[in-house]
């Protein structure tokens, strides 16, 4: 195959194929330098160079054991109490440089040997950002290569977010989106899924039973679906989520209301596992709330929730516990207490691109280019310019692709350095340090080998994600 041959020719000799089998022929060289020639090719080259790629990433990290893997059986067997409850895994969404990010965080976590930490993209990132699941998955394995990783690698599809207003146009075209999407993502080799329908909780019902009933009926439908399709020895980690995130504070008898709703329904559907954990609303707000002059709001988040609904997330359904989302913009000193508080996993996103957005050394010039997008393409209205631009800021992400992973090597350099501090603290605070020990007790190795054939670039209609969370 001629577009095999040309991306094997830029590689310098470290990949080799013969009958559908990849080799890894000089382990070092491949990490060094080759495999930044393969996933920039994976991202930004044409769409059967991608699918090449995509193939030979995924087929020589599982030569150098890497693979995609589901994080239940860690998150069931702390709710059966069998591991210790004392750490919070975090869950980061690398919206701009997923490859240079996520191959950092790894560094960061390997120096304390830390396993449990989950890379997500949410919907409505993948349209902002232009990150399709498959090339998503890409960057990540890739990013475990460069880094010397083995191991599992928990890839994560967050907020699979069912669209309120289009569910009320037409609740079956919305809910299959939402399939087809992690139909998509699971191919890929997505194998944990935050099933976000919270969306549809109705609040002017009289009882709990009532406004939780569409959110149970529905997460219980997209989680038969999924059991449905997940490959062979995986059991996809799927999240569900009682209260819609910047809402109203969960409560106690909201989660009881849900997982009587969600066990009834899953059991009539037929007999599938069900979800290993619960997000919740603590007082948070995705991305923070911006004040005019471009700061973050203080946000008090109510602990003494979070750690009651995770206890009685695991002490009473089995599940790993509570999930803490829209977290990353908090002060550093409130990350110890999601440990504390015994949550099971924290959402971590606007943090890491403000680092990047802010560092001295982001290029002037591409920090205009993409604030100019910005006002051309979305309405300021009666947002203050400071408040206007940390919002938006986050869509050009997509649009400048290819610029930011351009960038001078020396700026690169410099907010990645930035970003292992960053990683560094927060791993720290969040306690995952030896947790790679626990990992390998407890998450069996499945490896799934593909063929070229599974990498076929699909064509996906852009939609709109400006009502979906991040």
């Amino acid at each position: 195959m001629a577009t095999l041959d040309s991306v094997l020719n830029k590689l310098d000799g470290t990949l080799s194929v013969a009958d559908q089998k990849v080799s890894v022929n000089d382990p070092a060289k491949f990490r060094d330098s080759a495999i930044d020639t393969l996933i920039y090719t994976a991202v930004f080259g044409a769409d059967d160079e991608k699918a090449v790629a995509r193939w030979l990433i995924w087929e020589a990290a599982l030569e150098l054991g890497i693979y995609a893997s589901s994080i239940h059986e860690l998150y069931i067997t702390r709710g059966a109490g069998k591991v210790r409850t004392d750490f919070t895994v975090p869950a980061m969404n690398m919206r701009a440089l997923a490859y240079h990010k996520a191959a950092t965080a790894l560094r960061a976590a390997h120096d304390i040997k830390a396993g449990a930490l989950i890379f997500e993209i949410a919907r409505s990132e993948m349209g902002y950002t232009d990150q399709r699941p498959a090339e998503y998955v890409s960057s990540i394995l890739a990013a475990a290569i460069k880094s010397g990783h083995q191991g599992p690698v928990f890839i994560q599809g967050d907020h699979f977010q069912v669209s309120a207003s289009r569910y009320a146009d037409d609740p079956d075209a919305e809910v299959a989106k939402v399939k087809e999407l992690s139909e998509e993502a699971i191919k890929a080799g997505f194998y944990n899924i935050d099933i976000d329908t919270s969306t549809l909780v109705d609040l002017s019902k009289p009882t709990l039973l009532e406004q939780q009933q569409v959110n149970a009926e529905l997460c219980a439908d997209i989680t038969a679906f999924i059991r449905g399709i997940e490959p062979d020895g995986i059991t996809t980690s799927l999240g569900g989520e009682i209260g819609e995130v910047g809402e109203k504070n969960s409560t106690p008898e909201e989660l009881v209301a849900f997982m009587e709703r969600y066990e009834q329904e899953l059991d009539e559907l037929g007999d599938y596992a069900g979800i290993s954990k619960i997000s919740v609303q603590t007082g948070t707000s995705h991305g923070g709330v911006v004040l005019p002059d471009g700061s973050i709001a203080d946000v008090a988040v109510d602990f003494e929730t979070l750690e009651t609904l995770s206890d009685m997330a695991r002490g009473k359904y089995g599940l790993g516990g509570a999930v803490q989302h829209g977290a990353s913009t908090l002060p550093e000193d409130a990350f110890n207490k999601f440990p504390e508080a015994r949550a099971i996993e924290i959402h971590l996103a606007t943090g890491f691109q403000n680092i990047m957005y802010d560092h001295p050394q982001f290029p002037k010039d591409l920090r205009e280019r993409m604030y100019g997008w910005i006002s051309a393409n979305h309405k300021q209205g009666s947002q203050t310019e400071e408040q206007f631009y940390y919002k938006e800021r986050k869509r050009a992400i997509g649009e400048f692709k290819q610029d930011l992973w351009d960038m001078d090597e020396a700026a690169l350099t410099a907010l990645m350095d930035s970003l292992y501090e960053k990683f560094s603290l927060l791993f720290d605070k969040l306690n995952i340090k030896d947790t790679a020990g626990i990992v390998a007790e407890t998450i069996t190795p499945v490896k799934h080998h593909k063929t070229l054939a599974d990498f076929g670039i699909v064509e996906v209609e852009q939609e709109d994600v400006s009502d979906l969370s991040d």
